[in-house]
């Protein structure tokens, strides 16, 4: 059973409106329940459960609007927050861009709440970290994870009847495995609701085969490569693309949205045919919240469809402003695919780099989005069609908006580590991405 109830948020938000004196007020709830466990050196470190329930007050007086939290749920904490939420609201500077609070919307629900999940057991846990540290010293390697799963809910409501509810649930797991030269460093993880769809066992072997084929790279001349990205690196740099989509930063020419001369790029071909991005609370592989932090209702939306851009996020003032209609703020992302394995794209290469994952992602120029970030956790060379060595990591300076125009082959789309939305994104392999520099950290 989730940490509240949809009878018990409902209840909770109604307390508190009638405590207010606000010309409008509107109460988000965020309950939950997080375990963990984190292993290191090959042995189990902590493990944890944390419960917290979290009420974050808005009270607004025409265009003055400020916000309180607390955890003191009581008649008396929800009434110093409202309290305190309306002394802030009558002190705050007129947003000339405030919105008026929506009223009673419907919501269609998202099944994302797995009671196999919830109630897994710090026994199940720990079996899942000795899997790991028995996979590494097998290899004679050491092995560093972290697990956590979650159960909770989130709750919006307001004083014009608006009322939304989700609960869920959340499994996500990583580890590197390291080899004991310092030479080698392979990385893995998963993320799903459901505890029953994560292989732990494949996770763990995954990791622990990179690290043992990484070690003793050598050095490869920085230029331009074609390079296969595996799922995981693939989605750190195409989520920035979906990060920068907005139509308002796009009309205000401050974005790659932006055409020149004024307007924006919608209707464009923008990336390669096979490119579709899209955001579906309902899609099995996201299963994402089916409202945001406003209470609109979000459908599903398709950014860019076989290549060229479709829509753009608007927010309810923006939409407003320019006769649109509001998309909400999106949560979850999905980069359609095809059948084909991060083998069969390895098979098929001639020579590139393989890159496991990335990090240390900065920006470098948000008009054309370029960034720059360093491989990590397993980069090797491929040669005919096979993985013939690693190769020291490397810096890359590479936008995601002319990565996915420069598409050789597309794989299975699969669902990320490290992104408790929903992330889904298949192995790219891309032609001329550049690397500028060599880098000797593992």
């Amino acid at each position: 059973m989730p940490l509240l109830t949809r009878d018990q948020a409902q209840s909770l938000i109604e307390r508190t409106i009638r405590l207010s004196r606000a010309d409008e007020l509107q109460v988000s709830i965020n309950a939950g329940d997080e375990t963990n466990i984190r292993f290191a050196d090959n042995r189990i470190t902590t493990s944890g459960t944390a419960d917290d329930l979290s009420v974050r007050v808005a009270s607004a007086f025409g265009a003055r609007a400020a916000v309180t939290t607390t955890n003191d749920v009581s008649d008396e904490g929800l009434e110093r927050a409202v309290r305190l939420s309306e002394s802030l609201a009558r002190l705050a500077p007129e947003n000339p861009e405030r919105m008026p609070l929506l009223g009673t919307q419907a919501y269609r629900d998202v099944e994302s709440y797995v009671q196999g999940t919830a109630t897994a057991t710090p026994a199940d846990r720990a079996r899942v970290a000795l899997t790991a540290i028995e996979s590494a010293k097998r290899a004679g390697a050491v092995v560093a994870g972290f697990l956590t799963t979650t159960a909770g809910s989130t709750a919006i409501g307001n004083s014009k009847g608006l009322f939304a509810y989700r609960s869920s649930t959340g499994v996500d797991y990583s580890q590197t495995v390291r080899t004991p030269d310092g030479t080698g460093s392979g990385w893995a993880g998963a993320n799903h609701p459901d505890w029953r769809q994560i292989d732990f066992a494949a996770v763990s072997a995954r990791a622990t085969q990179k690290a043992l084929a990484s070690r003793n790279p050598t050095a490869v001349e920085p230029g331009r490569y074609t390079v296969i990205l595996e799922a995981q690196a693939a989605g750190d740099l195409v989520q920035l693309l979906a990060g920068s989509l907005d139509a308002r930063s796009a009309a205000e020419g401050r974005s790659a949205w932006s055409k020149q001369g004024g307007g924006t790029r919608l209707g464009e071909k923008v990336v390669d045919d096979r490119v579709t991005l899209l955001s579906d609370p309902w899609d099995p592989q996201l299963l994402s919240s089916p409202f945001d932090n406003e209470g609109l209702p979000l459908q599903r939306q398709v950014w860019i469809e076989n290549g060229v851009l479709k829509t753009l996020p608007a927010s309810r003032y923006w939409s407003q402003r320019q006769n649109l209609t509001p998309t909400g703020q999106p949560n979850s992302l999905k980069m359609s695919g095809t059948d084909q394995t991060l083998e069969q794209i390895i098979a098929g290469t001639d020579r590139g780099i393989l890159v496991t994952r990335l990090w240390y992602i900065r920006p470098v120029n948000a008009r054309t989005l370029l960034y720059t970030g360093l491989t990590r956790d397993g980069t090797f060379l491929v040669e005919n069609g096979n993985v013939t060595r690693p190769v020291m990591n490397m810096r890359f300076n590479e936008s995601p908006l002319f990565m996915l125009g420069k598409l050789d082959a597309i794989g299975a789309p699969a669902r990320l580590s490290g992104d408790s939305n929903g992330l889904v994104v298949p192995p790219l392999r891309v032609r001329d991405f550049a690397f500028t520099s060599l880098s000797e950290a593992v």
